[in-house]
């Protein structure tokens, strides 16, 4: 399969009409895939909540990192609820595992904290494609060993508890999970006959396009942390957390390149949303308010504009950073930075082709 289409006469106006169809996905909706404000309210009341109570008793340190455990309800969104309830404690486990290996290479230095990204970020992988879990991905596999790494940074003066955070993180993984089992209170829910995950999610390791995203993933998690060593380790997460965004779920280089620009320019405008809204001294309840309707509007458009979904992940991410030390104005340039890098990264992947296996 050859890399680049083959010259044609016809390859200017084909390049013309792609590059028109770019800039038309970012000024239309895409379709509806149904209903998604359930998912919505659960993964808004899954990050909001813990922020809220913790908050309330005084803990605002670490109210801001139990948003963290919402990550687990955003996988399995098409699967029923009786579904859901199987499948999101293995997600929560596995991302779980994730933090606690980014505390453990906090401690044994900056050196181990990247060589353990690449092999969070290779395993993930496999094990989200392998196993075609779908979105969204393994980014939030990278972004929480990334994040347990950084607050847990014994050279740190905002070090956060490693035992605590860990703690924190279970506590609030768990209560994700119960979220996402409240609709088994109706009968009708009950009453479903879950499909064993094994037909859910097939196997899927042997194909060219899994193959070829697994390989891409691990070109951008090497390369994107080899260049975060040269400037600052700490960001190394982010930047291979975007290059992983833009891989998506699709071996398209079209799906690449057009999520690449979506995400470049909604982390832009998310960034200087985040400026606006770190300025204004909210205390920690009303930021765990905001946390939740940032991500109830997340769910309802991330399946059909990216950019615009990125408006609102970018500061939710961002405000989950701050609590750990990090500064205002200069980390929300310091992740536009990092996206623009990361993005490159994906979208030159999109290069790489692996076929199948035989």
């Amino acid at each position: 399969m050859p890399f680049l289409p083959d010259p044609t006469p016809d390859s200017p106006g084909r390049w013309r009409r792609e590059a028109g169809e770019l800039g038309r996905s970012l000024t239309r909706f895409g379709p509806s895939p149904g209903p998604r404000w359930h998912l919505g309210l659960q993964a808004a009341i899954a990050m909001a909540l813990p922020v809220v109570v913790l908050s309330a008793f005084g803990l605002e340190s670490i109210a801001l990192l139990a948003a963290t455990g919402a990550f687990a309800t955003l996988y399995g969104g098409r699967l029923t609820p009786r579904e859901r309830v199987v499948f999101v404690p293995i997600v929560a486990s596995v991302l779980w595992v994730c933090a606690a290996g980014g505390v453990v290479a906090a401690v044994a230095g900056p050196i181990a904290v990247a060589v353990g990204l690449v092999a969070v970020a290779v395993a993930a992988s496999v094990l989200v494609f392998g196993r075609s879990v779908g979105p969204p991905g393994p980014l939030f596999a990278v972004l929480i060993y990334g994040l347990s790494a950084h607050v847990t940074d014994p050279q740190s003066s905002h070090a956060v508890n490693p035992a605590l955070y860990l703690g924190v993180l279970a506590a609030s993984l768990a209560f994700g999970w119960l979220v996402t089992a409240a609709p088994l209170v109706r009968r009708s829910h009950r009453g479903t006959r879950p499909r064993a995950l094994g037909s859910l999610f097939p196997a899927a390791l042997g194909e060219a396009t899994t193959r070829t995203l697994v390989v891409r993933t691990a070109a951008v998690a090497v390369v994107g942390t080899l260049t975060a060593l040269l400037v600052d380790p700490e960001r190394a997460y982010w930047i291979v957390g975007a290059g992983i965004a833009v891989l998506g779920v699709s071996a398209s280089r079209r799906v690449a390149l057009s999520r690449g620009i979506h995400r470049a320019l909604g982390t832009a405008a998310g960034a200087a949303v985040f400026l606006a809204i770190s300025v204004v001294p909210l205390g920690g309840v009303v930021l765990g308010l905001v946390l939740g309707a940032l991500q109830f509007v997340i769910e309802l458009v991330v399946v059909r504009h990216y950019a615009l979904a990125l408006v609102f992940i970018t500061p939710l991410v961002l405000l989950i950073l701050s609590a750990a030390g990090a500064g205002g104005p200069e980390l929300a340039v310091e992740r536009a930075v990092d996206t623009v890098v990361g993005v490159g990264l994906g979208i030159l992947s999109s290069v790489i082709v692996v076929g199948p296996r035989r």
